[in-house]
């Protein structure tokens, strides 16, 4: 009975976050959403310690920060799609990584295009990660010296590294040494997990780079990646709610994993049976997501300051008032323990 009530409770909570009417059939209108549906119309971060929940491509986030629109060495792109929310450890990194990049000669820092949404989860469009706040794009672009215009960060073209007239070449009017080292100091923090490029830069870096070969077994080929690289982060330590990535194989991957993106099967269109049914697209549903994403979603949120410039590396205090939704959020098995390590002061303010 008890249970029952606290789901209900959650149900009401997650209904007026998103917009459905509190009448009988909400849960149903609930459940017949998809999840980047839901998660697509959150405008702010849960109000709780940071926790990522859930696999990359499979979960949500609590107590999220942002990274400023503008700061001395980034600047934020594509502001409307409001995917500038990570887990503190990936926004600390960034600003590190933006100052590390002015030192390596990346003109007055980086571009930073889509990290997470406030509370992660599927998005409507671009990604199929980016869930738990712990992946983030970085454009091939150095940021300009004077600031862009809202507007200009709407409008800027991206430019893509390859040769568009030959078959996964890079173009070396547009490659640089310092493109290379970019990736490869992305690559070479412990708290990055993989750095994912398109596999012409990953072959350019195998043929080219001569640093440490042992830190290239983190820069990963894969699809696109040809404007933006990828970072991705491990698991923070302590954040027992998410899930881990299988661990890079050992060596530097300039081997037959990365030859195969140079054969026709990794471009072959998919043969079609004419005679096959057509298949109705399957949309991952919020009960495909770790139960705590529910509590995450009927959260209360924090405020767009306060998880942007505020003490917001801090877990806030409970609020009044707020029985049932710690009710709900208690009763999820999926969550981390309370005890999550609180990181360092954030470099830069």
């Amino acid at each position: 009975m008890q249970a029952g009530f606290i789901r209900h409770l959650g149900t009401i909570a997650l209904a007026a976050l998103c917009g459905f009417s509190l009448i009988a059939g909400d849960a149903a209108a609930a459940d017949a959403t998809p999840a980047k549906q839901i998660f697509g119309k959150v405008k702010l971060p849960s109000l709780a310690a940071a926790s990522p929940l859930g696999f990359y491509a499979k979960g949500c986030m609590a107590g999220a920060v942002a990274i400023p629109t503008d700061g001395p060495t980034w600047q934020a792109m594509r502001l409307s799609r409001n995917r500038r929310w990570g887990n503190p450890a990936m926004i600390q990194l960034l600003e590190k990584f933006s100052q590390d990049a002015v030192r390596l000669g990346w003109g007055s820092g980086i571009l930073i295009g889509d990290i997470s949404q406030p509370r992660g989860g599927p998005m409507i469009t671009g990604h199929a990660s980016h869930q738990v706040g712990l992946d983030a794009d970085i454009w091939f672009q150095s940021k300009p010296s004077q600031p862009l215009t809202a507007q200009a960060r709407e409008d800027m073209p991206f430019v893509s590294m390859l040769d568009k007239s030959k078959f996964l070449t890079v173009n070396p009017a547009r490659w640089t040494p310092i493109h290379a080292q970019l990736v490869m100091q992305a690559a070479s923090y412990p708290q990055v997990e993989r750095v994912f490029v398109n596999p012409a830069i990953k072959k350019k870096l195998c043929d080219t780079w001569t640093g440490d070969r042992d830190l290239l077994g983190k820069v990963r080929p894969v699809y696109g990646h040809d404007e933006h690289f990828h970072i991705r982060m491990h698991c923070p330590p302590g954040a027992s709610g998410c899930k881990a990535q299988a661990p890079v194989a050992r060596g530097d991957g300039c081997d037959k994993s990365l030859a195969w993106w140079f054969t026709k099967e990794p471009w072959a269109k998919p043969k079609k049976d004419p005679n096959a049914k057509p298949v109705k697209p399957k949309f991952t549903m919020l009960s495909d997501l770790p139960k705590a994403c529910t509590a995450v979603l009927a959260a209360p949120a924090n405020s767009e300051q306060s998880a942007t410039y505020g003490n917001a590396y801090v877990a806030p205090e409970p609020q009044a008032g707020n029985t049932a939704i710690e009710q709900v959020i208690n009763a999820s098995g999926d969550l981390p323990d309370s005890d999550v390590p609180v990181p360092l002061v954030r470099p830069v303010q």
